[in-house]
């Protein structure tokens, strides 16, 4: 089992940046295929980006955040960071970080097929 905590939201004007974390605490963070997806006030929780277990050979985007946003892992530090750069008022929302026993090279875009969830962070684009 493994438990997450995303911290590095806040609030930032447009065309800027922020750097989210999700730390996770728990034996065999490599064998876990991790995602990011958000959830804003009145909408269904969306994907955004998502790595491969191991090393993160794979990675998938939602169209949206596509050449603006990177994920990455560290899996020595246990952490999946997503870079998010050129922000819009629209990437408005909780960030929530997930993850899924995987070893397969796969990067999984449904929140149906991750198990564990964090308690999410907010994110505010200012116009």
């Amino acid at each position: 089992q493994v438990q997450l905590v995303e911290s590095g939201g806040g609030l930032v004007q447009a065309g800027g940046s922020l750097r989210l974390s999700c730390a996770a605490s728990g034996r065999g963070f490599s064998t876990y295929a991790m995602g990011w997806f958000r959830q804003a006030p009145g909408k269904e929780r969306e994907f955004v980006a998502a790595i491969s277990w191991s090393l993160g050979s794979i990675t998938y985007y939602a169209d949206s955040v596509k050449g603006r946003f990177t994920i990455s892992r560290d899996n020595a530090k246990n952490t999946v960071s997503l870079q998010m750069n050129s922000l819009k008022p629209e990437d408005t929302a909780t960030y929530y970080c997930a993850a899924r026993r995987s070893t397969t090279a796969l990067a999984y875009g449904r929140s149906y097929q991750y198990d564990y969830w964090g308690q999410g962070t907010q994110v505010t684009v200012s116009s």
